[in-house]
């Protein structure tokens, strides 16, 4: 039972779930789930990558139909035929993926769906829709955003804080919030921490669904967890502590942290990759380099420091304005993403949905993708075993959860996804890998693979560039740190016991 804001009792929850069961194929991905949210009450919701965390929020949310189990809103019950269709009974959500159309502007992005409420004699009235749009902005804390601009000169973090704009305006009485703040740095978080305060104040609610366990300690009053599909518990404030739910999420204990337990640097003297003097626009000015056989090169900084343009400098996605970036002993200067790939190196983007994988090709065809020369038989045919049997070795090595080697990625959990954008590189033999928040939205668990895998990779003479925007594992896992602040080098540092977060901070801010 929660108390409302005028302080009264109420026992009718804003959002029941009773016995809902769904399944795709032969995969049981939400099994008998009941649950209640009250008013008033910022409910968590975690579990491991292909738990049901994603599928649960897409049925209360419209977005997927259940095969069994009903819903009920303010104790109706109701069966929702859309997104649209549930936002009208005051639920929304925003999904981890970008949600935003690429050739609407802003404002077009916000009020898509209702341009009724910004017409004028049956005509949508533009500036109208800007002036709301503006002042929506203004509300979430992103007055920054113009709203008349293309969304496609939005930064990806911009773009996030713009469907919170497009479900806001509709003043949700729930809020479902899947995974969305792995897109976003510290202060989007806090604008999102703030918006969430706000509902509860106001007698609204929030399923907040994050992998950041200190972030549901935070901000949760509950917290469910699930696991592979089936509620396990769940806790109320005082038990919501990281290692309770990090043991009910993989069904035992975790002892200690996953990142390496040696204080020194292990790699060879040998240069395989070198950057230097690389700029592009005003972004990155004058940036030098080099990666060692065997090394983890951990790179780090602010949002828009230059991070993300860096690695798609270095995988030849973008082409700088001046200096290189040279692949040893080779020597080969790469121009383009297909020189990269010839030379052996592999590149995991941030945005794996849009530019990792192709979501709706199967997890066979996302794996074989660059490897298609290698698997190249005599007459220049290429045989559908030669395919399977790689996607499937690949799979069984990074143990992804599927049912098929045909499965489309499109219904893979997030660290499912993520699996697979780094198995096609290790399909390929790649020597070098660039990997950009490889951590970004998975669980604890996949976290852990990835990790172990970085260290294997290591071990077997590869090297690795690892840019993230997350101090402890920048420090956990890195032989070396370079630190980007306004487009250059502000600090580098080598792997030690001694380094903390403070000192690295220093060359950032």
């Amino acid at each position: 039972m929660m108390i409302n804001m005028q302080g009264q009792k109420s026992n009718v929850p804003i959002l029941k779930v009773v016995g809902m069961n769904k399944t795709f194929i032969s995969t049981k991905a939400v099994v008998n789930v009941d649950l209640e949210i009250f008013r008033g009450e910022i409910r968590g919701l975690i579990g491991e990558n292909g738990s049901g965390k994603s599928t649960l929020a897409s049925i209360m949310a419209g977005a997927l139909k259940p095969d069994s189990g009903k819903m009920y809103i303010n104790g109706n019950e109701y069966s929702p035929h859309s997104v649209i269709d549930v936002r009208r009974k005051g639920v929304s959500i925003i999904f981890q993926e970008i949600g935003t159309i690429s050739t609407l502007t802003v404002a077009e992005n916000i009020f898509l769906g209702k341009e009724n409420t910004v017409s004028r004699l049956g005509m949508v009235s533009k500036k109208k829709m800007v002036t709301a749009s503006r002042k929506i902005l203004e509300e979430i804390g992103a007055s920054h955003i113009n709203p008349a601009a293309s969304i496609n000169e939005v930064t990806f973090e911009d773009r996030k804080l713009v469907e919170v704009a497009m479900v806001m305006y509709d003043k949700p009485d729930l809020l479902i919030l899947d995974e969305i703040t792995t897109a976003l740095t510290q202060k989007g978080r806090e604008q999102i921490y703030k918006i969430i305060e706000n509902m509860k104040k106001s007698g609204k609610s929030v399923l907040f669904i994050s992998h950041d366990l200190p972030e549901i300690q935070r901000v949760c009053d509950n917290t469910t967890v699930l696991r592979d599909g089936q509620v396990v518990k769940t806790l109320c404030k005082e038990e919501i502590n990281i290692n309770n739910m990090r043991k009910l999420m993989v069904g035992r204990d975790l002892v200690g942290h996953y990142y390496r337990t040696d204080y020194e640097p292990t790699y060879e003297d040998e240069v395989v990759l070198k950057v230097e003097d690389v700029s592009f626009e005003s972004v990155l000015n004058g940036v030098s380099l080099e990666l060692h056989k065997g090394e983890l090169l951990g790179i780090g900084g602010l949002t828009e420091c230059g991070i993300h343009e860096l690695c798609k400098v270095m995988f030849g996605v973008i082409k700088p304005d001046s200096g290189s970036v040279t692949v040893l002993p080779q020597n080969k200067v790469i121009k383009s993403g297909s020189d990269a790939v010839k030379c052996k190196i592999g590149y995991i983007p941030k945005n794996r949905e849009s530019e990792g994988i192709m979501p709706t090709a199967s997890i066979k065809d996302n794996i074989v993708l660059v490897s298609l020369d290698k698997l190249i038989k005599k007459r220049f045919f290429i045989t559908r075993g030669s395919e399977n049997n790689l996607a499937k070795e690949q799979a069984k090595s990074l143990q992804i959860k599927m049912f098929s080697i045909n499965q489309l990625c499109i219904y893979l959990s997030g660290g499912n996804k993520q699996k697979v954008a780094v198995s096609k590189w290790l399909a390929n033999d790649s020597q070098i890998l660039i990997m950009d928040c490889p951590t970004r939205g998975i669980d604890v668990g996949v976290k852990a693979a990835i990790y172990n895998l970085m260290e294997d990779l290591k071990k077997a003479g590869k090297s690795i560039i690892m840019v993230s925007e997350e101090l402890p594992e920048l420090l956990g896992m890195s032989d070396r740190i370079i630190i980007l602040k306004n487009g250059k080098i502000s600090g580098n540092f080598s792997r030690s016991a001694d380094l903390s977060e403070s000192i690295v901070i220093k060359k950032m801010i």
